[in-house]
């Protein structure tokens, strides 16, 4: 990005590096950034010189004037529930990070795709139990390729425990309640990590005005070429172009997206 170059010392980067290198670019172009800061609410007001509407952006901590506006909100704001007893613990997290956390206890990871799959991978090297609880009957056909056979490894060996076609039915406090083909099974545990995935805040789209479409998708409305919306000087980039279909979009083919957006508003 920006001709910065990106340097790992391994055949794919890691997050860490991934992170490492976002930090540089920022610190490269001296980005303002301003971080913890949400926004609350977009006021369109009156049009500006150049035909365009200015706008009026209220945050949790500010209040900012601008000509145009990118919403890049991808789509980890908010997390598919369980909807199960418990779920409410403060063991329970649909938001992992740190696998040292976990070391030497006892993990029950829900789900079979990326972060599920990088979660249970990750803790049990760090030296914790980990279990799976898999919806359906096998990792998922997403998992990145050069990860499934990892996984799938491990839990043929042993190393892993996975029930598969099973599903989470209860939280306590020391255990938890396993629903399998075969019976309800309770285990002990500390943690629990709920991979089961996430929705972008459309709704925040509709509270600023975007329209979006009325099948199941809502696929926001864009101009393809140049990424804006159907309010002048609001665009979007990213994954949340997409709405609800989260995997249509994602690093590699999503790139191009900043380019048509600062070729409309700086031609």
């Amino acid at each position: 990005m920006g001709n910065v170059p990106f340097v790992s010392n391994n055949p794919k980067p890691t997050r860490n590096e991934a992170l490492e290198y976002y930090r540089r670019v920022a610190q490269s172009f001296n980005l303002n950034i301003n971080l913890f800061e949400e926004v609350i609410q977009v006021d369109r007001g009156q049009l500006t010189d150049d035909s365009r509407t200015s706008f009026t952006v209220k945050t949790s901590k500010s209040t900012y004037s601008c000509n145009n506006i990118i919403i890049a909100t991808g789509f980890y704001d908010i997390p598919y529930l369980l909807n199960i007893p418990g779920e409410e613990l403060p063991k329970v997290t649909h938001y992992y990070s740190d696998p040292h956390f976990y070391a030497f206890q006892d993990v029950v990871v829900v789900g079979a795709m990326n972060s599920a799959v990088d979660a249970a991978l990750e803790t049990y090297r760090k030296g914790a139990n980990v279990t799976m609880i898999v919806k359906g009957d096998s990792i998922g056909s997403r998992v990145k390729y050069w990860v499934k056979p990892d996984i799938e490894n491990r839990i043929k060996e042993g190393s892993i425990k996975a029930y598969f076609n099973a599903s989470l039915k209860e939280i306590r406090p020391e255990d938890v309640d396993i629903e399998t083909p075969d019976d309800l099974i309770t285990l002990k545990n500390d943690w629990v990590i709920a991979a089961t995935g996430y929705q972008p805040n459309l709704r925040f789209l509709e509270q600023v005005g975007i329209e979006l479409s009325s099948d199941e998708v809502r696929c926001p409305t864009i101009n393809q070429d140049t990424h804006e919306t159907n309010i002048p000087g609001i665009y979007l980039a990213g994954v949340i172009c997409g709405g609800m279909n989260t995997h249509r979009l994602f690093i590699e083919n999503s790139r191009e997206h900043a380019v048509k957006i600062m070729k409309d508003i700086a031609p």
